[in-house]
């Protein structure tokens, strides 16, 4: 559109497609964060699997370690001593593991669109911009 054709065109159209072009905008910029979104959720969901099957053939490894353990110990001690004694000890482990876990999760951020929010915000700027003018 020519110069001569915006000034020759009435406020009200010109706010008509300002409203417009703003309703495209946000619903643009929502699209983005939802895809955004969506994006982030389905690595998050590969990962949490790959972080589970690793953590499940850890434990069978542990296991077997902490059968070696007690099997050792055995050798000094009677067995079911041997056996309390570790698992006393793995249980001390997993409290603090546990402790300092809730506390990680306590502060974690919920996941933002922030490209989404970034677009968005040098959109509004350019509106502002434009006002001015």
């Amino acid at each position: 559109m020519t110069t001569n054709q915006t000034e020759e065109m009435s406020t009200g159209m010109l706010v008509r497609r300002l409203s417009e072009n703003v309703s495209r905008l946000i619903r643009d910029e929502l699209r983005l964060a939802r895809l955004e979104i969506a994006e982030k959720g389905k690595r998050a969901g590969v990962g949490a699997g790959l972080l589970g099957g690793a953590g499940f053939v850890a434990l069978l490894g542990a296991a077997a370690i902490v059968a070696g353990l007690i099997m050792l110990l055995a050798l000094v001690l009677p067995a079911w001593a041997s056996a309390l004694i570790i698992g006393g000890a793995l249980l001390v482990v997993a409290a603090v593991l546990g402790m300092l876990g809730k506390v990680q999760v306590t502060h974690a951020v919920p996941p933002t669109p922030e490209e989404a929010i970034r677009g968005m915000r040098t959109d509004v700027e350019l509106m502002k911009e434009k006002a001015r003018r």
